[in-house]
């Protein structure tokens, strides 16, 4: 009697078990990535905020317990974005948009400095009852916004007046009063995923070219305005003033560099005495970076390379161009922020003031990414075993 070959892999497709938010493995990802992060985050923001807590005359637990509430908000508010229809957004694209637009006007204009204080010389920050930053939410309704104005100019992106124009105009409408605040380098964030979302789309490079060459004397003219001038020359060559406009980059480069291989170890590092200003927010990857070392930055950046990974598949699956727009845009904001936060931290870039997502201190920054993560679920939700065909 012959014997019957013994098999060794699977005869059929491998099915992944149901995660609770929709078919499939992706949401699963995302949803166990960011859990991840935000225990990572929660653990690295009490090391870098507890004494600075306590010089405030804070509890050490202050800033942790705050971005606690943050979570809990945020995951309800990822779970809700997770069951409704991704299609909703595109219905709710322009009330966003002009929600986004009236709020950040009332940053700058002269009259509402009593709901739209001054701190460190930026307003920034609306006090309706609640502390809310508008131009957080300005980067998730200009995504959303431009996904959907995309899907319907997408035959049209031949020409610069009915094609990218109209985009523009609404887009000046956003950067421009987050410039004004100031914050530039959420202006340029702002801008710069409207237009990875068109040029996803179709639109053509020569208008980018064109587009560039109009910008690049608004953003030479920008660049040379006051502190931003400081900041350059420090970046350049931080030792040159390294207890002026060079010592966050310098304290930046001493905290990464004392946490050689395995770091100094967790609620350790000379850095959380207040040497390195903002060390929960603005310069959280530095304070990583000396805690836990080599180790524990590539275990992170490993994090956020599989999150943005599984949400550009998710992108590629989804059943028609609007999912496809609304995923790549939501991927590209997260991916966007962490690249630029790390790149601040170890040196390669001025500093820019952008939180590292999931991570640093401010809740509305983290209500927004949970936000965007929940809808990025929502199109993994609905993407079928097959691609659709679109129009």
């Amino acid at each position: 009697m012959t014997a019957r070959p013994v098999d060794v892999a699977p005869t059929a497709p491998v099915r992944f078990p149901d995660s609770g938010l929709g078919r499939g493995w992706e949401t699963s990802a995302v949803f166990v990535l960011t859990a991840l992060l935000l225990i990572f985050g929660l653990v690295s923001l009490y090391n870098a905020s507890s004494i600075f807590a306590m010089e405030q005359e804070l509890a050490d637990t202050y800033y942790v317990l705050r971005q606690g509430t943050g979570v809990a908000i945020g995951v309800v508010v990822m779970v809700i974005c997770a069951f409704i229809p991704y299609s909703v957004w595109s219905r709710l694209s322009w009330p966003l948009l002009l929600i986004s637009i009236g709020s950040l006007v009332l940053l700058v204009v002269p009259w509402t400095e009593s709901i739209a204080p001054s701190i460190n010389g930026s307003r920034r920050w609306l006090r309706i009852g609640i502390t809310v930053q508008p131009s957080e939410f300005a980067k998730i309704a200009i995504v959303i916004w431009t996904a959907g104005m995309a899907v319907k100019k997408a035959s049209q992106f031949q020409s610069l007046r009915r094609g990218l124009a109209p985009f523009l105009v609404a887009w000046a409408l956003l950067v421009i009063p987050v410039a004004l605040e100031p914050d530039f380098s959420t202006a340029l964030l702002i801008g710069l995923l409207g237009l990875i979302i068109v040029f996803s789309a179709g639109a053509r490079i020569s208008h980018f070219v064109f587009l560039g060459l109009g910008l690049a004397p608004i953003v030479y003219w920008q660049l040379g305005v006051g502190f931003r001038v400081e900041r350059l020359l420090a970046w350049a060559n931080p030792a040159s003033d390294p207890a002026g406009a060079g010592y966050q980059v310098w304290q930046s480069l001493i905290a990464m560099g004392s946490g050689g291989i395995t770091g100094v170890g967790i609620g350790q590092g000379g850095q959380r005495f207040g040497f390195l200003p903002e060390a929960h927010n603005d310069f959280i990857f530095s304070m990583i970076g000396e805690q836990w070392g080599l180790i524990g930055v590539l275990v992170l950046l490993m994090m956020y390379v599989a999150l943005v990974l599984v949400g550009f598949r998710i992108a590629s699956r989804a059943p028609d161009l609007f999912g496809e727009l609304l995923a790549l845009g939501l991927t590209s904001l997260i991916a966007l922020q962490a690249l630029l936060h790390m790149a601040v931290g170890l040196g390669l870039l001025p500093t820019t003031g952008l939180a590292l997502p999931l991570v640093s201190y401010g809740r509305s920054n983290l209500i927004v990414t949970l936000a965007s993560l929940g809808i990025l679920m929502s199109v993994a939700r609905m993407a079928p075993g097959i691609k659709a065909t679109r129009a």
